[in-house]
């Protein structure tokens, strides 16, 4: 359900408020959606998960390291996680924004 609020094909506004919600609770499994998202998702919806994530890190406090998590998915069992997690971990630049 959530994978499908971060490709809405109606409404980015919904994209990127998904995005930026499971960035500011920055467990595993809400970077692991994110991943997901931006591993089946189009140039267009993967500029508003980025802003997403972005608007999400631009707040520094209460914020956890999402490019630690990101290391973590780095070894998941899917390729997906894998691909998607590299792309959020570059848009991070390795480090917490």
């Amino acid at each position: 359900m959530l994978v499908r609020l971060l490709l809405d094909d109606e409404d980015t506004a919904v994209t990127r408020r998904t995005a930026e919600a499971l960035a500011r609770v920055g467990t595993a499994a809400a970077v692991r959606l994110i991943a997901v998202a931006v591993a089946g998702a189009d140039g267009n919806h993967a500029d508003w998960l980025q802003t997403g994530v972005h608007d999400a890190l631009a707040e520094a406090d209460g914020v956890p390291d999402v490019a630690a998590v990101c290391a973590k998915l780095a070894q998941d069992q899917e390729e997906a996680v894998r691909r998607g997690a590299a792309e959020i971990s570059a848009w991070t630049d390795g480090t917490r924004c």
